[in-house]
This record gives structure tokens, C-alpha cells and sequence, in this order.
């Protein structure tokens, strides 16, 4: 990439007033890949509050719940069988928006959680119900923080589901610009 395309590309960035930000679970956790690192949240939330302040509208979809649901379970490892899986997203998806929500509220922001499947993205009836949620949430100033619904998912959970799920969504709200952290 030449110079002057760089400087057109971070032009473009810069431009952008819709972004999905897509975070993984690894930015989300401690080392162990245990539980939050709520230092890690508060970092990523604050980077966010920049963004709102700046006039840009910011959808997260986030991973985490999952590995935020492993220790109060009694869980050292992300489990291999898809109902525990569940049960780990279940308990921890509580957790992670209730620290999103306590996070963005230090900076007057108002989270909100949309737990969706790749059916509600891809299936123009609920396309449509989501895509007005996401209207809806963003003219009120809210930032929508988005996982898949892995509790009710038919299909094993897997490395990369929140990507595409990003990119859904990223397509879905016309976003300027999706960021996979």
C-alpha cells in the first residue's frame, strides 16, 4: 500500500460515524482466560466514550461470556460439551453486560444488551425487527452491546462465530466501519 493510499484509508476511518467494534474474549479476560479483567472492560469502555463523544455512533458486539461464566461454576477450562458451554454462557452473560453497563455508566452512557443468533440477521422478518432495535437503541444514545445468543444456539459454539456475527450486524446497521479486536 503506497503512502497516499494509507493516508486516504486512515482518512476514511477517521470519517466513519457508525462503527461495530468486535472484541474476543482474550481482551475481555485474565490471563487464565477466566473470568473478567474488569481493567481490561473499563479500557475498552473508555476508548468507546471517546468515540460517543466524538459524535460516533458504537455497537460492541462482545465475546466473554463464556470464560466469564467458567469460575462461578467451579470451571478451570472452557468445557468441550456444548450444554456446559451453555451453561457457562448462561451464567456469565449476566456478568459480562452487568460490567459493561457499570463501566459505561461512568461516563453517562446508557449499554444495552442484544443476545441474537445468525437466524435473526439472515431471516428478513427478524432482520428487520433487529434492524429497527439498532435504530431505535442508537437514536437514543445507547450503545448496543451484542453477543450471540449462545444459550438457545443450535449449533456447536466455535472460534469466530462473533466475527461473522460482526460482520452481519456491520451489514445490518450500514456501519461505516467494523473493527475485529
Amino acid at each position: 500500500m503506497t503512502s497516499n493510499n494509507l493516508e486516504n484509508a486512515r482518512e476514511e476511518v477517521l470519517k466513519a460515524k457508525r462503527v461495530v467494534l468486535k472484541v474476543g474474549s482474550s481482551s475481555l479476560t485474565g490471563s487464565a482466560g477466566a473470568g473478567l479483567d474488569t481493567t481490561a472492560v473499563d479500557k475498552l469502555v473508555d476508548a468507546v466514550a471517546i468515540l460517543k463523544k466524538r459524535g460516533v455512533e458504537v455497537l460492541v458486539v462482545s465475546s466473554g461470556a463464556i470464560a466469564a461464566g467458567l469460575s462461578p461454576l467451579g470451571l478451570t477450562t472452557r468445557p468441550k460439551d456444548l450444554a456446559t458451554q451453555q451453561a457457562a454462557a448462561s451464567v456469565g452473560q449476566g456478568l459480562l453486560i452487568y460490567r459493561y453497563t457499570e463501566s459505561f455508566a461512568r461516563h453517562g452512557i446508557t449499554a444495552s444488551q442484544v443476545l441474537i443468533t445468525s437466524d435473526d440477521v439472515v431471516r428478513r422478518s427478524h432482520y428487520r425487527n433487529a434492524q429497527r432495535t439498532f435504530d431505535r437503541l442508537l437514536a437514543l444514545g445507547v450503545v448496543p452491546v451484542i453477543n450471540e445468543n449462545d444459550t438457545v444456539g443450535t449449533q456447536e459454539i466455535r472460534f469466530g462465530d462473533n466475527d461473522r456475527l460482526a460482520a452481519l450486524v456491520s451489514h445490518l446497521v450500514h456501519a461505516d466501519l467494523l473493527i475485529l479486536l
